[in-house]
């Protein structure tokens, strides 16, 4: 499983989380402490605002840790808004283009979860990704397809409700095909203005997830970056933490919707 962290508020150096804390998330991709995979060295990417609305990216397919890029990029950018993910693949190609985060125009989206057996059911899910969008699919993974999916269920007008009918979607078809592993998803989404931060699984074991605020501004993370625990507070299991800079997070419900007819509903 793959470690994230996101980041709204003041502007500040992007190597202040990623690279300087105790368990920064480079530290973490050599050796995580709540991940299945201990490991997360499939590749990284960060992505950031700057003065433009759409986000910039760097993606790459070394191990974050070997990346001297990485560690100068981190050490000159400085964003009140940025994602960074570190990546334990999970049956899809080691490439520049599956690493997270993905962007289309001003949206930006990571995940660490999976949809089970996804292979079986990939191309019944892309058929959910209309031309308009299809052309940014430009790598293989489940994140990108959850991604495209969730724009075209409009997402621009109410992310959660967005993410809902795409989650119900991929269940329903995860059920026609009999699957029987689980549908995951910890995930963050924003529009550069706000964060989205989901949590859920079919199964009710979803990955872990963590929030941090601050007079600076909120963190979100798979896992803590310091040593500090008591000061992360978990995103509960179904919810979705919404941070806008400047107030206080609030979690909203994340209920996905199952189609009408479906052997779900």
């Amino acid at each position: 499983m793959c470690r994230f962290l996101a980041y709204h508020g003041t502007p500040i150096f992007l190597e202040e989380l990623i690279a300087s804390p105790s368990h920064s998330l480079i530290k973490q991709a050599i050796h995580a402490t709540e991940s299945r995979s201990e490991t997360n060295g499939d590749g990284f990417g960060i992505g950031w605002y700057g003065e433009r609305e759409r986000p910039g990216l760097y993606r790459e397919v070394h191990p974050a840790w070997s990346d001297e890029n990485l560690l100068s990029i981190c050490s000159q950018v400085r964003s009140h808004l940025f994602f960074a993910h570190v990546r334990a693949a999970t049956g899809t190609a080691t490439s520049r283009a599956n690493c997270h985060p993905f962007a289309v125009g001003r949206f930006m989206f990571m995940h660490n979860g999976q949809i089970g057996g996804y292979r079986a059911i990939r191309r019944r899910i892309e058929t959910y990704i209309p031309d308009s969008l299809y052309a940014a699919r430009v790598g293989t993974t489940d994140t990108e397809a959850l991604f495209l999916t969730a724009l075209a269920n409009d997402l621009e007008a109410d992310p959660v409700r967005a993410m809902e009918t795409t989650l119900g979607l991929v269940m329903a078809e995860m059920d026609r095909a009999a699957i029987g592993a689980p549908l995951r998803l910890t995930a963050a989404l924003t529009d550069g203005q706000t964060i989205w931060a989901f949590r859920w699984a079919s199964d009710h074991s979803p990955a872990t997830l963590y929030y941090q605020q601050s007079h600076s501004g909120t963190v979100v993370v798979s896992e803590p970056i310091d040593e500090r625990r008591e000061d992360w507070t978990p995103v509960p299991s179904g919810r979705v933490l919404v941070a806008r800079h400047g107030e206080k997070p609030v979690l909203r419900d994340l209920n996905p919707v199952v189609p009408a007819g479906s052997g779900l509903a």
